[in-house]
């Protein structure tokens, strides 16, 4: 099932933004070339994976160019996708052509070519994990650990390539981590504090180290349990505390080598920053057709 876009308002501000950081005061080499970018000579061009993984962000890249063309008055550009978004692909795969005046092309290549390489990159990291742990119950969500301004795009990622996002903002959950709990007076104190504010139906997530925390969490009425940072033995001590009675997080040096210990010990969701903090960009290429 395709993976909904960030909504237009969004990534056409997005794409503003980062047109502006490239161009500064004009892109001073094709301006040169070309004064009137609208009737440069038009070509086609091709885009081309580099190193083999998984595509995400080609409706994206279209945007991009669609951006330049509409600043410059352009009536359309060309655009053919010729793999689908989430598709795994292998190095020298052409993922897609378009056709505009040179001056279009030239003036957007960067800008689509940074999203398009580095949100490919997380989501081939993400279908990593994901596969590590694919027989078995337990579900990988992101966390907010996210560059800033990027959070939407990054969260799109991790579901392109089957990760399951965890909450988008302060706003989406409630969950009290350890510096919350200790400013509130103890977990007991922070989730009633909680309870009696917070609106109908959000979620109480609350942080614990230790098997007392573990307790603490389930008397107080946790709805979800993180297991945060905890050894193997620890947390399967903890599952049994919990017995079914809150959701269960593990969260905390979940590593590609690790997850599948942490997923098999009955936990719902198993948590990670490394899909996104940790991924490299795929590199990827536009090449004029000759």
């Amino acid at each position: 099932m395709p993976v909904p876009l960030p909504p237009p308002t969004l990534l056409n501000s997005l794409i503003h933004n980062w047109l502006c950081e490239d161009w500064g005061r004009g892109d001073r080499t094709t301006l040169s070339l070309f004064p009137d970018p609208a009737r440069s000579p038009h070509w086609t061009a091709r885009i081309c994976l580099k190193r083999s993984g998984l595509v995400a962000g080609l409706p994206i890249t279209r945007k991009v160019w669609q951006q330049v063309a509409k600043e410059y008055e352009v009536p359309a550009i060309e655009w053919e996708a010729l793999v689908e978004e989430g598709t795994a692909c292998e190095a020298g795969t052409v993922l897609a052509r378009v056709s505009a005046p040179a001056a279009i092309l030239l003036m957007g290549e960067r800008v689509a070519l940074n999203q398009l390489g580095h949100l490919s990159g997380i989501a081939t990291l993400t279908r990593q994990y994901v596969e590590a742990i694919a027989d078995l119950p337990a579900q990988l969500v992101d966390t907010r650990k996210t560059r800033p301004g990027l959070r939407d795009l990054e969260k799109y990622a991790v579901a392109v390539g089957g990760g399951t996002n965890h909450r988008f903002g302060l706003d989406d959950a409630v969950m009290l981590k350890d510096n919350h709990i200790l400013a509130a007076g103890g977990i007991a104190a922070a989730v009633r504090a909680v309870r009696a504010r917070a609106p109908y139906p959000l979620a109480i997530e609350v942080e614990t180290e230790t098997l007392e925390q573990v307790e603490a969490a389930i008397a107080a009425g946790a709805d979800i349990v993180m297991l945060d940072n905890m050894p193997l033995e620890p947390m399967a001590r903890a599952l049994e505390i919990v017995a079914g009675r809150a959701k269960t997080e593990a969260s905390g040096n979940i590593t590609l080598e690790r997850i599948r210990s942490v997923a098999e010990l009955g936990v719902d969701y198993v948590s990670t920053s490394a899909t996104i903090m940790q991924a490299t960009w795929l590199d990827v290429g536009l090449d004029f057709v000759v």
